[in-house]
C-alpha cells in the first residue's frame, strides 16, 4: 500500500468506486481506495434492490437522476464494462387523495426537467404490470426511461476503471484515525499504516457517521435496515412458465404502492419484493426479520394476489444511510480542511453514483461542478432542517 496519496477514499462501494474513477478521468491518479471487507460492495451496494428513476420530489434528486441514468445506459461504451441495464419502468400507485395532490406537484416538476413522466388509469397500469389488484388505488404514475440496473457491475466497472489508471485499491483495510495539523488532515492511519495525504474523501455509507468521528466532524447519517425477499411460484420454476402467465409481469417494471412502500420487480425466474417497516430503528443489525414477513406479505397479497400462494426462496436485509431531510451530502467540512463526504443518500445511492461521484471529483479537482450543491451542504444541518426528499420508498 502507498504511504503517500494525493487522496485517500474510504469505501469501495458503488459511491467510492465512482468518486475514484471520476478522479482518475481527471488526472488524479494518486489516490488510494480502503475497504474495509474483502470485497468491494458488499454494504448497501451490494444488498439494494438495483432500482434506478427519475420521480423525485427534489429537483437537485431530479438531476442527479437525469446523469446518472445517462452514463448508466451508455455505461460500456463510456467505462469500458457491460451492465444489466433494463429501462421497463417505475410505477406508482397511490391511495390517498393527499399524495395525489402531492405526486401532481411532483409530476409537475419533473416535467419541468423534461423527464416523461405520465398519469396513466388503472387498466393501463394493469396492462403495464399484469396481476396487479388494485382495489382503492386513485391515481398512478408511470416513467418508462426508470427501471433497474445491476449494482455490482455499476461498482466493479468504476473501481477496474480506476485501477487502470493507477488507482490503488485496497481490501481489507480500515480506517482507525487521522492526524491534524492545525484544521488539515496530513495523515490517514489505517490498519495496514498510514498515509500521508491531505485529502479524506467520506464514501463509507452507513458507516459515514464513524469516520466524521475520527476527525471531530458531525456527519449526521444514521443507519436503517430495509429488507427484500425472494419468492418462486408454488411448486417451484419460474413465474415465466406458461402455468403462471398473467399473473406478475414479465418485465422488470418496479412497482411501488407509496403508502405501504410495498414494491416488487422481477428477477430472473423469481420476484423480488419488501417493504419499509416504520417501526424500525436505526442500527447496525442485518440480519433478516423473518417476523416481519407477514406484515409484508398481507400487504403483498393484496396488490398482488400471485404472492398469497408462492414461496420465499431466500432473502436478506441491508442499511439505508438516512440523513435528517433524505437528501445525501456531498462535499467539503468547513470544520476540518481536506475532508470531504459522499454519502447519506437515503436510499437512492446506487442510482445516483455516476453523477455524484463527477461532481465530487470536479469539486475536488477545482473545476466548476455545474450543480447547485447548497441542498447538499454538510453545514446545511446547522440550521433548522429544510424540505428534503419526499419520495423514500
Amino acid at each position: 500500500m502507498k504511504t503517500t496519496a494525493d487522496a485517500v477514499i474510504v469505501g469501495g462501494g458503488c459511491m467510492g468506486c465512482s468518486v475514484a474513477w471520476h478522479l482518475a478521468q481527471r488526472g488524479i491518479t494518486n489516490v488510494v481506495l480502503l475497504e474495509r471487507e474483502p470485497q468491494l460492495g458488499t454494504g448497501s451496494t451490494g444488498k439494494n434492490a438495483g432500482g434506478f428513476r427519475h420521480q423525485f420530489s427534489n429537483s437537485a434528486n431530479i438531476e442527479l437522476s437525469i446523469e446518472s441514468i445517462a452514463l448508466m445506459k451508455d455505461f460500456e461504451a463510456i467505462v469500458g464494462t457491460p451492465i444489466d441495464f433494463h429501462q421497463d419502468g417505475y410505477l406508482f400507485l397511490l391511495s390517498r387523495s393527499a399524495n395525489i395532490e402531492t405526486f401532481r406537484k411532483n409530476v409537475g416538476l419533473q416535467k419541468k426537467h423534461g423527464v416523461d413522466v405520465r398519469w396513466v388509469s388503472n387498466d393501463e397500469a394493469r396492462e403495464l404490470s399484469p396481476g396487479l389488484d388494485l382495489t382503492g388505488v386513485k391515481g398512478a404514475t408511470y416513467c418508462p426511461s426508470d427501471g433497474v440496473a445491476d449494482p455490482n457491475g455499476v461498482t466493479m466497472g468504476f473501481a477496474k476503471g480506476a485501477q487502470a489508471k493507477g488507482i490503488e485499491i485496497v481490501r481489507e483495510c480500515e480506517v482507525t484515525g487521522a492526524r491534524l495539523k492545525g484544521h488539515r488532515i496530513t495523515d490517514v492511519r489505517t490498519s495496514q499504516g498510514d498515509i500521508s495525504t491531505p485529502l479524506l474523501i467520506n464514501a463509507a455509507g452507513p458507516w459515514a457517521k464513524s469516520i466524521g468521528r475520527l476527525l471531530g466532524v458531525d456527519v449526521p447519517v444514521e443507519p436503517e435496515r430495509r429488507q427484500s425477499f425472494i419468492a418462486s411460484p408454488p411448486g417451484g420454476g419460474s413465474w415465466d412458465d406458461p402455468r403462471n402467465a398473467g399473473r406478475v409481469p414479465k418485465s422488470k417494471i418496479l412497482v411501488i404502492d407509496f403508502e405501504s412502500t410495498f414494491y416488487f420487480h422481477r428477477e430472473g425466474g423469481g420476484l423480488l419484493f419488501g417493504m419499509g417497516d416504520p417501526s424500525e430503528q436505526p442500527g447496525f443489525d442485518i440480519t433478516v426479520r423473518w417476523d416481519f414477513l407477514p406484515k409484508v406479505i398481507e400487504v403483498a397479497m393484496q396488490r398482488l394476489p400471485a404472492l398469497s400462494d408462492a414461496a420465499v426462496s431466500h432473502a436478506w436485509a441491508g442499511l439505508y444511510e438516512m440523513t435528517p431531510d433524505h437528501n445525501p451530502i456531498i462535499g467539503p467540512s468547513s470544520d476540518v480542511d481536506g475532508f470531504y463526504t459522499i454519502a447519506g443518500f437515503s436510499g437512492h445511492g446506487f442510482q445516483h453514483s455516476p453523477a455524484a461521484g463527477r461532481i465530487l471529483a470536479d469539486v475536488i479537482a477545482g473545476r466548476d461542478p455545474k450543480f447547485d450543491l447548497r441542498p447538499f451542504e454538510l453545514d446545511r444541518f446547522a440550521k433548522p432542517v429544510a424540505q428534503g426528499e419526499g419520495n423514500v420508498v
